[in-house]
């Protein structure tokens, strides 16, 4: 009989300090289910800025570091009883591969915010080296951890809209639709600078959330892309603007839209799957309901929590009844948990339950950074570029 594991799997954070958003929110998700404590971290380049937020979490001062690199080679000498089993890196996109391969090679797991790294040959390299080390790592795209996609996802495979023809997928925002970055808005900053943001704002920051939403729903691969790219914003460096046409490894087509100057819009990530015997559609804002289409019968509405949800793991992926609605923190602590418990189980030498492994990784985010390079490749091209 396996050992079971007598304390909460512990991490530490790189990155979180004043003034980060992303980081708040990877910290409120992997504690909401009681499994997960954060015990050390690096939460800013600037040595007191990491003091100062290490006190506001009642942290061990000799755990609180002034750089990640301090926190590796201080980490990593600790004995497996104290060690923390992964890293969060919550930094912005530019620094992601320097401490992923620093924490890595060090043989820590990772959970890092998206996109993994800024460019290819980064990721490529972090994915034998992940696969070298065998460590576990998880990349936070965050939309597929809601149930609804899972749901979504179930019934594609059961087969439930046919073959899949056509795929539609929007993310369209406006907090961009002005300068915004020329005021000081840190979280405008690192999305548009080329030096932080890498190659791409709008496809990096949110067109990479609809390409693996797309693909985790239907399991299909996008083969090709052929983008119109566009910069709205006088005086912006990087693209505010993507219509992007799909070809997938199966013949079928698809459209995906990206915008982060669409006044009014907030947070419209949605997607349609159009197969031949029926069709499906979500949307991020009103994330617990399901619709499934046909044409010989009128549409279903499903919706989270209800005993009809028949994914084989919706319900798993569900804390509340139905009802009570749950939404953007629970679908990261979602990716929270299954990394935890994945870890979990390595302590106590089983393999991981299947569900508790259906995370986003280290492949797929290489995918990530593959698909936003070809589409910004097409869009100064103007001609199809295969994946």
């Amino acid at each position: 009989m396996n050992k079971r594991l007598e304390r909460k799997i512990r991490y530490g954070m790189v990155g979180g300090g004043p003034g980060s958003f992303i980081g708040n929110v990877h910290r409120m998700a992997a504690a909401l289910d009681g499994e997960i404590e954060l015990v050390a971290g690096a939460f800013s380049s600037d040595p007191e800025k990491s003091r100062q937020r290490g006190e506001e979490w009642f942290l061990d001062p000799n755990r609180v570091y002034g750089s990640y690199q301090e926190m590796a080679e201080k980490e990593s000498s600790l004995p497996l009883s104290e060690r923390l089993d992964f890293i969060s890196i919550v930094t912005p996109n530019h620094t992601h591969y320097e401490i992923a391969k620093t924490f890595v090679n060090a043989n820590f797991n990772v959970i890092c915010d998206k996109p993994m790294v800024n460019t290819v040959a980064e990721a490529e390299e972090l994915v034998n080296l992940v696969r070298e080390k065998n460590q576990y790592f998880c990349v936070t795209h965050n939309y597929v951890g809601y149930p609804m996609v899972k749901e979504a996802r179930h019934l594609v495979r059961r087969g439930k809209v046919g073959n899949v023809r056509k795929v539609v997928v929007e993310y369209q925002q406006g907090w961009l639709a002005n300068l915004i970055e020329a005021t000081g808005s840190k979280q405008a900053i690192w999305r548009t600078d080329p030096q932080q943001a890498g190659v791409s704002s709008c496809i990096g920051d949110i067109g990479s959330h609809a390409e693996n939403l797309v693909e985790y729903i239907t399991g299909l691969k996008i083969k090709s892309v052929f983008a119109d790219l566009t910069t709205f914003v006088e005086g912006r460096l990087l693209e505010d603007d993507a219509s992007v046409l799909l070809r997938f490894n199966n013949g079928a087509k698809g459209v995906l839209l990206a915008s982060q100057i669409c006044v009014g819009e907030e947070n419209n990530l949605n997607i349609r799957v159009y197969g031949d015997l029926g069709s499906l559609e979500w949307h991020q804002e009103e994330p617990n309901k399901l619709w499934i289409k046909y044409s010989d019968r009128p549409s279903e509405l499903i919706r989270r929590g209800n005993d009809y949800v028949g994914g084989y793991n919706t319900s798993y992926f569900t804390r509340l009844p139905a009802g009570h609605p749950e939404a953007f923190i629970e679908a990261f602590a979602n990716l929270y948990r299954s990394f935890a418990r994945t870890i979990r189980a390595w302590h106590e030498s089983r393999v991981p339950e299947l569900k508790d492994f259906d995370y986003p990784k280290v492949e797929d985010g290489c995918r990530g950074v593959i698909f936003i390079h070809k589409v910004i490749e097409s869009g100064k091209t103007g001609k199809w570029v295969d994946l």
